[in-house]
Parts: C-alpha cells; sequence; structure tokens
C-alpha cells in the first residue's frame, strides 16, 4: 500500500505527517515492508501515485486531481493521534490486521 502526505510546498510538513504516518504504523505492529509511505507538493501530487493522501482539510480544495475517496483530510497535522487514528481506520477498511 502505497500513502503520500500532501502540503504545499512538500518540505517540511508533509515530512512530519510522514514520519507520523510511518510511526503509527510501526505501533500497529503491521509488516511495515508492505507500505510505501511518501511525502510530496500538492502541484506535483496525481491519483495514481498512492492508494491514500494525508492532508491538512484546508488544502484539500486544491487537490481537484486526487479522487476524493483517496483523502484523508486532517484537521490538525500536528496532531499525531489524529493521524495514527486515520492510519488505523485505513487498516481496518482494508482488512489488515494490527498487534
Amino acid at each position: 500500500m502505497k500513502i503520500y502526505a500532501v502540503c504545499q510546498s512538500g518540505l517540511g510538513t508533509s515530512f512530519m505527517v510522514q514520519m507520523n504516518i510511518e510511526s503509527a504504523l510501526e505501533e500497529a505492529g503491521v509488516d511495515t515492508s508492505q507500505f510505501t509511505v511518501d511525502h510530496t507538493d500538492s502541484g506535483s501530487v496525481s491519483g495514481d501515485m498512492a492508494d491514500y493522501f494525508f492532508a491538512e482539510k484546508t488544502l484539500v480544495p486544491a487537490l481537484v486531481n486526487l479522487p476524493e475517496e483517496k483523502i484523508v483530510a486532517l484537521n490538525s497535522i500536528i496532531d499525531a493521534e489524529e493521524i495514527k487514528e486515520n492510519v488505523n481506520r485505513i487498516l481496518d477498511e482494508n482488512g489488515i490486521s494490527r498487534n
């Protein structure tokens, strides 16, 4: 499964979200080799790049080239707990068991 963190510039903010996604996957006890997590800027992103795209909710309207069902809109990009909850929801929706 591929997951991208997206921010306007594709630098610090999206990298921080990426690290929090990776931490949530590790904490869930899944085989992280089955996941690719990366970050990018909103202008370079396309729907075929990943299965899910995490972005701050105010950026979502600018992501017109992404399928709505692939977007995970975050209320707070610094809230690691919110990211963890969304990662766990994705794992559950895809039948990936957590430890």
